[in-house]
């Protein structure tokens, strides 16, 4: 296990722009606004010394913010799992008492602390720990987050305090397939998250915009890896004004782009919205496998129940392929159907295609329904190779292709996916025009030639 570093500090003292500068890319959302990271935020800093997991967390003190209680309960954790705590410190500010109480709270913990006075720039590093020295924390670091000083030193501090304990083992095991929880604000994703690991890791609330950033967590079920995505609740671009929501939902739209599965939620109290549709298109136009979870489905009386199943299967026509599992978060059911969902979802966009089935297939497809002649001619398909993963793509190589019909090419990608067994993954076809065999003319011995067809994916 890597040693574990937590950031802590009053609400807007730079913990977030520290966090990345630190690791050295941008994982956690930074704003100048207060109060905008809530839930825990780990991230592997690597560095040719070794490496180690720092943690981003919400502030403390910030008693205006209705939900202070659960961030409170979050920065607990964070200094309950971790081997050393950074008490991140305001230059602009100075010493407040808020800071001696925050200070105050993680010497309960019996944790090492260390102290960390960001937003230096253009200040006499001198005067800060003068300042801050009543506090008796040693080493005290001055830093500029933003602006990168500081930052070199306090990472080499922090690898050569762990030593050995932070040396990288070489060869680390994959961290398994990225599963995307998505969705309209309060479908249910947090609550889903924190059932699936059986603790309380995300902030849940009945607030809508309680989740902010994309919050990452690595994740096992029987014996299997994973990495869970929590995502902000994605609503339509007219209703969002607010700058930081805005900055949310990009997070969430690239969450999308990075995983290999996207649970997208649906609340089924409130049945499919327009901006539900919108949801499960973006997860398509990224090529991504999907699987759909009608949240609250055990509030609803029996009637209720057909009535959203009909409304279900009038408006998802277009994602048939993708298994619908019927679950409640708060309680647990359905989660197991589910996690096999996933698990198949995966599999199938992620398989290799032999050759030999996908050109058995097709020959079959061809022989039982021949394309529509055009213009006198009936296209022809000669073979098929797998072209891509995530999402399969099938290369079909054929003359007149380029005639073939919307229909058709449907009844070809319906027959593959029957076939080949696909669950819950889109199917690319690429079809490429073969040349002519006898376009050619003769070699020199009299000989015709014969094509050299080339397969692009």
């Amino acid at each position: 296990m890597l040693p574990v570093v937590a950031l802590i500090g009053r609400p807007n003292v730079g913990k977030s722009t520290l966090f990345n500068a630190l690791l050295g890319r941008r994982e956690a959302l930074v704003h100048d606004r207060p109060g905008v990271t809530r839930d825990r935020h780990h991230g592997v800093l690597r560095a040719e010394e070794g490496a180690l997991i720092l943690v981003d967390t919400g502030g403390l003190g910030g008693e205006e913010d209705p939900l202070a209680p659960a961030v409170e309960r979050q920065v607990e954790r964070a200094v309950a799992e971790s081997d050393l705590l950074l008490l991140v410190l305001d230059a602009r500010d100075g010493l407040t008492p808020g800071d001696s109480e925050v200070l105050r709270r993680l010497r309960r913990s019996g944790k090492p602390l260390w102290g960390v006075v960001n937003k230096a720039e253009g200040l006499d590093p001198a005067r800060l720990q003068a300042e801050f020295a009543e506090l008796g924390l040693k080493p005290l670091s001055i830093a500029a987050a933003a602006h990168g000083q500081g930052i070199a030193e306090l990472r080499r501090a922090l690898l050569a305090h762990f030593g050995d304990r932070a040396q990288v083992v070489r060869g680390p095991a994959a961290p398994g397939p990225r599963i995307a929880i998505v969705g309209r604000p309060n479908a249910g994703k947090s609550t889903l998250l924190n059932r699936l690991l059986g603790e309380e890791r995300v902030l849940v609330s009945a607030l809508p915009g309680t989740t902010r950033d994309a919050i990452e967590v690595p994740f096992e079920r029987d014996g299997r890896p994973y990495v869970l995505i929590d995502t902000a609740g994605i609503r339509r671009r007219a209703r969002v004004a607010d700058v930081l929501e805005k900055v949310s939902v990009i997070k969430s739209l690239q969450a999308i782009e990075s995983c290999d599965v996207a649970i997208v939620m649906l609340d089924a109290a409130e049945g499919i919205a327009e901006q539900d549709l919108a949801i499960i298109a973006q997860v398509l136009e990224a090529g991504r496998a999907l699987v759909i979870a009608v949240n609250k489905w055990d509030g609803l009386e029996p009637s209720d129940r057909e009535r959203r199943r009909a409304e279900l299967d009038r408006r998802l026509r277009f994602v048939r392929y993708a298994k619908r599992v019927f679950i409640s978060a708060l309680h647990g059911s359905g989660l197991g159907e589910l996690w096999e969902a996933v698990d198949r979802a995966y599999d199938s966009a992620t398989r290799a295609l032999p050759t030999a089935e996908l050109n058995r297939i097709l020959e079959r497809a061809y022989a039982a329904f021949q394309p529509p002649m055009v213009g006198g001619r009936t296209p022809k398909l000669r073979y098929a190779h797998q072209g891509g993963r995530r999402p399969p793509c099938i290369v079909v190589h054929g003359s007149r292709v380029a005639t073939l019909g919307a229909s058709y090419r449907r009844y070809l990608e319906n027959v593959f996916r029957e076939q080949l067994q696909l669950e819950g993954t889109p199917i690319r076809l690429e079809f490429v025009e073969g040349r002519n065999p006898y376009a050619g003319g003769k070699t020199s011995g009299g000989e015709r030639r014969t094509p050299t067809r080339r397969a692009r994916s």
